[in-house]
């Protein structure tokens, strides 16, 4: 048995008394996995699978609905789902923007950071708070905590 990657590849026959049924279940593998050959892409689809990569190296942000409509303008007449399942083949994806979190109001005041410089050398110099909610079996119930930032202990906290 030849293991690549976590997939069974080949099962070996060194012993001809064995049977097949025999073989595949002493190394756990089923008869109908042994017996499986994976399907050969076609010419047309390799043909598109290079399309996709070099489009794919001009624009890295194409999903596979744009790149479908990038090759459906190019004179391709291809289904969405096609080009996703082959852009999946090559692990090619596209781009997702992240969340914008950090993105502020601009009618929002800006708070001058107070800590900026400080040495931090003696504890009880400067405390911080937390707030957050712990999910119970009827609702949920808020933990508040204050914590010293020298020493990093939580120096109290209710429930």
């Amino acid at each position: 048995m030849q293991v690549i990657g976590g997939s069974v590849t080949e099962v070996k026959v060194n012993r001809p008394h064995f049977s097949i049924v025999r073989q595949c279940r002493l190394v756990g593998l089923s008869r109908s996995s042994y017996y499986h050959r994976p399907a050969v892409e076609t010419e047309e689809n390799l043909r598109y699978m290079r399309l996709i990569d070099e489009q794919y190296m001009l624009t890295p942000f194409f999903g596979s609905r744009q790149m479908t409509r990038w090759l459906n303008n190019q004179g391709h007449n291809l289904n969405r789902k096609r080009i996703r399942r082959l852009m999946g083949k090559m692990g090619l994806w596209g781009t997702v923007p992240g969340p914008h979190t950090s993105r502020r109001h601009a009618r929002h005041k800006i708070y001058p950071y107070l800590l900026r410089g400080l040495v931090l050398d003696h504890p009880n110099l400067v405390w911080s708070t937390d707030i957050t909610f712990i999910p119970m079996p009827v609702g949920y119930m808020y933990l508040v905590a204050i914590i010293d930032w020298y020493s990093r202990r939580v120096l109290s906290w209710r429930l």
